[in-house]
């Protein structure tokens, strides 16, 4: 019974029969069993986290800024990949959900029917983040990507260019490139300009893509201007590729991504983005889930939006 308070962190014990207790522990290998802890409290420490990649930089800050908060707590966050499959995220969430956790974050607002009603029916605090454009299931901490390519376009009107080009992976699976697309499409629309020439494909993100896929559209398309980017690891590939074949950016070609990834610093010139918030998203994320952690949930339907800023740069 000693052991068990000092392990559990509950009731009273001397400092001397503490240490005695955690040192035996060690010596041991003693890990305690939760699952039947869980059996009382019909929870476990637990906050489950859901999204499309791990070997991302964009989906790394996001889980970041989740554990940042959560460390100073006694809760745990586990991660679920879904690798942007919506039948694998649906998978993904009804074993994080068999577990009882005290709370659910998931990336994005797409989901099956099925994923929908688990989670509507969970009894805990669920958090949706990286996006904002659609029908939340409860909290849901974001921007939107639809206004992001659409205040992109315009930008990129305003200074001028008219042969514009896109270039975008995880295409059509990632839901949030996909509506970025569709607000720079608009964007152009209002002006009466259309797109001079797209690259989309279902591949990751990835320097040497960017550069590759770059080179094929210059080929195709040599009179394109300004290409726009799903993302930053595309676009600086695409610079990549600029600087190798005495492409003179901007004069020649102007270059804009997405995310405000920290790789952009080391480069020989600043790619054009937007920040995504994805380090204070995970930790707004995870605050909510404690601030309305209650052992008689009722969904609060709070929405938290990030407005990203276009950062010029010196491709822009």
């Amino acid at each position: 019974m000693t052991a068990s308070r000092v392990l559990r962190g509950k009731g009273e014990a001397s400092e001397g029969t503490r240490i005695r207790v955690r040192e035996a522990a060690a010596k041991v290998g003693y890990v305690a069993n939760r699952i039947a802890g869980s059996l009382s409290s019909r929870s476990v420490n637990l906050v489950g986290v859901v999204v499309p990649s791990i070997s991302s930089f964009v989906f790394a800050e996001v889980l970041t800024g989740i554990s940042e908060v959560l460390k100073s707590t006694p809760l745990q966050p586990v991660f679920g990949v879904s690798d942007y499959d919506l039948d694998t995220e649906e998978n993904v969430i009804r074993e994080m959900l068999s577990w009882q956790p005290k709370g659910l974050v998931v990336a994005g607002l797409e989901h099956t029917d099925a994923a929908r009603k688990m989670m509507e029916n969970a009894g805990i605090p669920i958090v949706e983040i990286m996006d904002l454009d659609g029908d939340p299931v409860d909290m849901n901490v974001g921007v939107s990507h639809f206004r992001a390519g659409y205040q992109t376009g315009r930008e990129i009107l305003k200074r001028g260019y008219k042969r514009l080009g896109f270039i975008g992976t995880k295409l059509p699976l990632d839901y949030r490139a996909e509506k970025r697309l569709s607000g720079f499409k608009k964007a152009l629309a209002e002006s009466g300009v259309e797109l001079a020439d797209q690259e989309l494909i279902s591949q990751s993100s990835s320097l040497l893509l960017g550069r590759q896929l770059t080179e094929k559209m210059l080929a195709r398309t040599p009179d394109i201007d300004v290409i726009y980017y799903s993302s930053d690891t595309m676009s600086s590939g695409g610079l990549m590729h600029c600087i190798m074949n005495d492409i003179s950016v901007p004069d020649q070609l102007a270059l804009a991504g997405f995310n405000g990834l920290d790789l952009r610093h080391g480069l020989p010139l600043l790619t054009a983005t937007m920040n995504a918030y994805r380090f204070e998203i995970g930790k707004r994320a995870a605050g909510l889930i404690l601030e309305h952690m209650t052992p008689d949930y009722i969904r609060v339907g709070k929405i938290v939006e990030y407005a990203p800023e276009l950062e010029i740069g010196d491709t822009l």
